[in-house]
């Protein structure tokens, strides 16, 4: 018989695990996104980076055609990445260029971890050249968008029919944390929980603030 042990699913993300892409969050793009509220895309845009900065995951930022067309990154990115310089292309498909490929051998990891604007082009390209080249690939869905729902989501179906795993950013964020218990990012994991993710953020600062006064009344 099988018998269970506390050892982890190595499909599970960690820090040391996975390089994380953040593709053309940019202005251009979102302003034809209707799959997602925009502010609700610039949230969890912000979860992501700062998870990812955070935890010091190696991280890539991309853009194309920032100049000319698309505009700057989205600031809740840059803010988090501070000494990180997007790498700036033409191509659609980011895993076709050069230089971003070039960073992705330089991180030497195997597990990809990616998010974008749009989903169906900016998302699935890279997605499906990484995946063909042995690479492990998660989708970070709610930090994604398109045009229209049913590009969205057919874009999420090509991606996990070929073998693509799907996730949110607050799994994302909650799954480098793991475990409570790690203090040296409890206040991280909050203080981002806290500020971008919603219902349950607001959780967190009710039930701090709740017992606190109940304890300092006692």
């Amino acid at each position: 018989m099988t018998k269970m042990t506390t050892t982890p699913a190595p499909s599970l993300l960690t820090p040391e695990n996975h390089t994380l892409v953040m593709i053309d969050h940019q202005p251009q793009m979102a302003f034809a996104t209707r799959s997602i509220d925009i502010s609700l895309l610039r949230t969890n845009s912000a979860l992501v980076a700062e998870s990812g900065a955070g935890f010091n995951v190696p991280t890539i930022l991309t853009t194309v055609a920032e100049k000319s067309f698309s505009g700057p990154i989205f600031e809740e990115i840059s803010r988090a990445y501070p000494g990180v310089t997007a790498i700036d292309r033409s191509i659609m498909n980011a895993f076709e260029d050069q230089a971003v490929v070039d960073a992705v051998n330089a991180i030497g990891r195997n597990r990809l971890v990616l998010a974008g604007l749009w989903t169906s082009v900016c998302i699935v390209g890279p997605a499906l050249t990484a995946l063909a080249q042995d690479f492990d690939v998660h989708v970070l869905a709610d930090a994604c968008g398109d045009v229209t729902d049913e590009a969205h989501d057919r874009a999420m179906d090509r991606m996990v029919q070929a073998g693509a795993v799907p996730m949110t950013s607050l799994q994302y964020l909650l799954e480098l944390q793991r475990d409570w218990g790690r203090g040296e990012t409890y206040e991280l994991t909050g203080g981002i929980a806290k500020a971008h993710a919603g219902g349950y953020g607001l959780g967190m600062i009710y039930a701090k603030t709740m017992f606190g006064a109940q304890e300092g009344a006692q």
